[in-house]
């Protein structure tokens, strides 16, 4: 296996992250970085539950008594 080193190049000048490498010849990977970050997809439920929903109670208080919280 041959040996891994590290370097970047920024506008075309390569800078070695290790110490530069003595050889004639070698074989180059390359990975593009994206400038821009991905977009962040959002969900959406389908169109057969619109207006399904359904509020019951009040939403500041909590529907069950705080002296029955343990028996949930």
């Amino acid at each position: 296996m041959e040996p891994t080193i590290v370097a970047t190049a920024d506008e075309s000048a390569l800078q070695w992250l290790t110490d530069a490498p003595k050889v004639s010849k070698a074989r180059v990977i390359v990975t593009i970085l994206s400038d821009t970050e991905p977009k962040v997809l959002r969900r959406t439920p389908p169109g057969l539950i619109a207006g399904k929903g359904r509020t019951l109670g009040d939403l500041v208080t909590s529907v069950v008594e705080e002296q029955d919280w343990k028996l949930l």
